[in-house]
């Protein structure tokens, strides 16, 4: 089967460093692509890496609070190291058996369009994975599946200087731990996530039905990689500068106040006073799940703050939606137009999520308090 891509792009471009790094700690395959981003200046090279941590661990995205998504009783336990990363998604459980590919590319090198820019970088990923006679499909906007199971997705950020694209090659899962790590409301949710991973989910040693081979893998993927962006991939050299930016962003990433960072207001569902109440709810939309933890005083908006694991770019860009609706009643026809300014005015791209979705995430907190009508 040919794989025809719905979107084209050119741009002349030299030589891609490649960066393969073999296996690493846990927090170092995170902080790597971390740490290419922020020391990115002019002169540097449009940059692929190939890594896998060398033991287990749990990441968040972005955008996530930890204490809500993640079991940290459980992580700890099992002295599973938990990090959050600068680029969107929902909280995993990664190791060794997947290969981490990542992009950090300088911002006019790939398409603006963040639809594009994911079917730019899954096309590499689908090439290899149909190479080795598993037929991978794109399944917009971020999926890679096979027959309806999803085998790995995408992720983007900006990050210092660069554009980053985040993905894997699943050579295979513990399903078990997976659900395990995840903060669910009860045993018997968790027995349906177990059962929806086993179900919706599969890996390179379930289809080819052995190991495969990991050298040859990354060779495959490194052919298709420079087809899809037509150019050569070169093997190049990890800088001093990389590495001192990398150690400092180490430092950063091991420390609570940058897991913990962006939890929003703790006292959920707590009234405070006459009048004032914190109240949270949460709403799926199509691009991820949506949680909104807002303050509310004599009917209105005080304080608002968003979490998921939603793709949303330039990342600062939530906080502006959040104090977009300070002052404003829990109403669609109050919060929307809002929301939709500042869309606009930042230029916001969140695949499969719209200022609507953050109302009704909204209208979920008001209607979660039985004092207030929501709508």
């Amino acid at each position: 089967m040919t794989y025809v891509s719905r979107f084209t792009f050119h741009v002349s471009r030299p030589p891609l460093r490649l960066l393969d790094l073999g296996f690493v700690s846990p927090l170092r395959s995170q902080t790597v692509y971390h740490a290419v981003a922020y020391a990115m200046t002019d002169k540097s090279p449009d940059t692929v890496i190939m890594v896998s941590p060398n033991a287990p661990y749990v990441c968040a995205g972005y955008h996530q609070e930890v204490e809500k998504e993640i079991d940290i009783d459980f992580c700890r336990a099992r002295g599973l190291p938990l990090y959050r990363r600068e680029v969107g998604g929902g909280a995993v459980y990664l190791d060794g058996d997947q290969l981490f590919v990542q992009w950090v590319f300088h911002r006019d090198r790939l398409p603006s369009d963040l639809e594009a820019r994911f079917e730019l970088y899954i096309r590499p990923l689908v090439a290899t994975y149909r190479a080795l006679g598993v037929p991978a499909v794109h399944r917009p906007v971020n999926d890679i599946q096979v027959a309806g199971r999803k085998i790995g997705g995408a992720g983007a950020a900006s990050i210092g200087g660069a554009e980053v694209m985040v993905g894997s090659l699943m050579f295979d899962f513990d399903r078990q731990t997976m659900a395990r790590v995840l903060k669910v409301s009860s045993e018997k949710m968790r027995d349906k996530i177990v059962e929806s991973l086993e179900a919706y989910m599969t890996t390179l040693r379930e289809q080819l039905g052995r190991p495969a081979d990991r050298e040859a893998v990354k060779t495959l993927y490194l052919r298709e990689c420079a087809a899809a962006l037509g150019t050569e991939i070169v093997p190049g050299d990890w800088t001093a500068d990389e590495e001192a930016m990398a150690a400092e962003l180490d430092l950063q990433f091991d420390s609570p106040d940058w897991l913990y960072a962006g939890s929003g207001l703790r006292r959920v569902g707590v009234k405070i006073s006459e009048g004032v109440r914190v109240v949270e709810g949460a709403y799926k939309a199509p691009g991820g799940l949506i949680r909104a933890t807002v303050r509310l005083a004599d009917g209105r908006a005080e304080d608002v703050a968003f979490s998921g694991d939603f793709a949303l770019l330039p990342a600062g860009a939530l906080n502006r939606l959040a104090e977009c609706l300070l002052g404003a009643e829990p109403r669609r026809e109050a919060l929307v137009p809002r929301l939709l300014e500042v869309y606009q005015a930042a230029a916001i791209q969140s695949p499969g999520v719209t200022p609507h979705d953050f109302a009704e995430a909204v209208l979920a907190a008001a209607g979660s308090d039985p004092s207030l009508p929501a709508g």
